[in-house]
């Protein structure tokens, strides 16, 4: 009989498996609905791997993304993890990275709110995707989220 490995998760819990699967050594992130179940995620699973990553909450989304950004420079596997309105927050960080490039892989999540559920408007963070000229990974279930975050850490190398 074979067994069943399958996990039910919720798209962030799969993001956070990811990260972890991926072998991330920096998590940073401000909280922030819809994207704040992600880093206490990562943080209670890291003693099940061999070398755990610093997770951490930052001050804001901008030293969120530099703090990812320094341990990329290292050659280490970083994400930086916001919600859509904390991007402009860090827009130029963002924008520096897209023409300075990284040298660890580094992913930026960045968890959009359609309808207003829990934010005070709506943004497509696509946008700062495109304008930036980097790629941007759209899952649309929690296997792809999953499959998406490892693979981004792929593609940004």
């Amino acid at each position: 009989m074979q067994q069943d490995n399958r996990k039910y998760l919720l798209g962030n819990e799969a993001i956070a498996y990811g990260l972890l699967e991926a072998g991330v050594s920096v998590v940073s992130g401000y909280p922030g609905t819809p994207s704040s179940e992600i880093i206490p995620f990562v943080a209670r699973h890291v003693e099940r791997y061999d070398k755990p990553p610093h997770v951490e909450w930052s001050v804001n989304e901008k030293v969120a993304l530099e703090v990812a950004a320094g341990a990329s420079y290292c050659d280490v596997r970083a994400a930086a993890v916001i919600k859509h309105v904390g991007l402009n927050v860090a827009a130029d960080p963002l924008m520096t990275l897209a023409y300075t490039g990284v040298k660890g892989g580094l992913v930026l999540i960045v968890a959009d709110d359609p309808g207003c559920y829990s934010s005070q408007n709506e943004q497509d963070s696509r946008r700062y995707a495109q304008f930036a000229k980097i790629p941007c990974l759209d899952p649309s279930t929690p296997q792809e989220a999953y499959d998406f975050t490892k693979y981004a850490f792929k593609l940004s190398e």
